[in-house]
């Protein structure tokens, strides 16, 4: 996994900036209720869309939450007030606190299913019946646009997907959240080049190529000899689902 306190300065720029922050709060917009009065962010970041979040609708609070100093401190800037460092899995926040909480590009960075299942649990907690938990699902999916970069990285190892949607909604309805919809917006700003791949590769992006193994060398030189190297590849769309928490308290699993 990543270091996100190294990948904090550079986070916005590297991933689409401010176009890819305007699309995914467009998306998380759709789904989360019009009368939604107090939001909370799960793994804000550093706060680009939170930020969005916050201004797109008067009267809806907004609160950002995540567990890196780095990313808190950036957020923090941009929301003054309104950004705490928080684990997902056990947020300091009382039973019904809010009427929405998002978690865009989380789920996929869990170690597996144990810390999905306790962070839908703490989202469900949080969440007012009714409420409404919206989250990004099959992250990796979403990068595969049918290239010739993906051509390549077709055959790579692959671990199981923590964020894939079908587990997400199962964990889900443990916990008393039921589907309530979905929509999909594209990660402008990210479609990769040969070149960018490679980088991405020699960063640890492709978890299953740990940077240094003879097998990630292998797929970097297959990429090498892709052509047009700087030219960007479409770029990839996410899937977001929204699940609303039943009038009912969730379950204690």
């Amino acid at each position: 996994m990543l270091d996100y306190s190294r990948e904090a300065e550079r986070y916005d720029a590297s991933r689409g900036g401010e176009p890819r922050a305007a699309a995914a709060a467009e998306g998380v917009l759709h789904l989360v209720p019009g009368d939604a009065r107090r939001l909370l962010d799960l793994a804000c970041g550093t706060g680009i869309v939170t930020r969005r979040l916050a201004a797109a609708r008067d009267g809806l609070r907004v609160t950002g939450a995540d567990l890196t100093d780095a990313m808190v401190r950036r957020a923090a800037a941009r929301l003054p007030g309104a950004v705490l460092r928080a684990d997902a899995r056990r947020l300091p926040f009382a039973d019904g606190t809010f009427d929405a909480v998002t978690s865009v590009w989380l789920l996929h960075l869990l170690p597996g299913p144990a810390a999905v299942r306790a962070v839908v649990a703490e989202c469900a907690r949080v969440l007012r019946p009714g409420g409404v938990w919206v989250t990004t699902v099959d992250k990796a999916a979403g990068h595969n646009v049918g290239s010739d970069i993906d051509a390549v990285l077709a055959a790579r190892p692959r671990t199981p997907a923590a964020d894939e949607s079908a587990a997400v909604e199962a964990h889900a309805a443990a916990h008393g959240l039921l589907p309530a919809g979905r929509t999909r917006f594209p990660g402008r700003g990210q479609g990769r080049s040969p070149r960018r791949a490679i980088a991405d590769l020699r960063r640890g992006w492709f978890v299953a190529l740990p940077p240094g193994d003879p097998l990630a060398d292998a797929f970097a030189e297959r990429l090498a000899a892709l052509p047009d190297q700087d030219r960007p590849r479409p770029d990839p769309w996410f899937t977001l689902r929204a699940f609303r928490r039943a009038d009912v308290g969730p379950s204690r699993q």
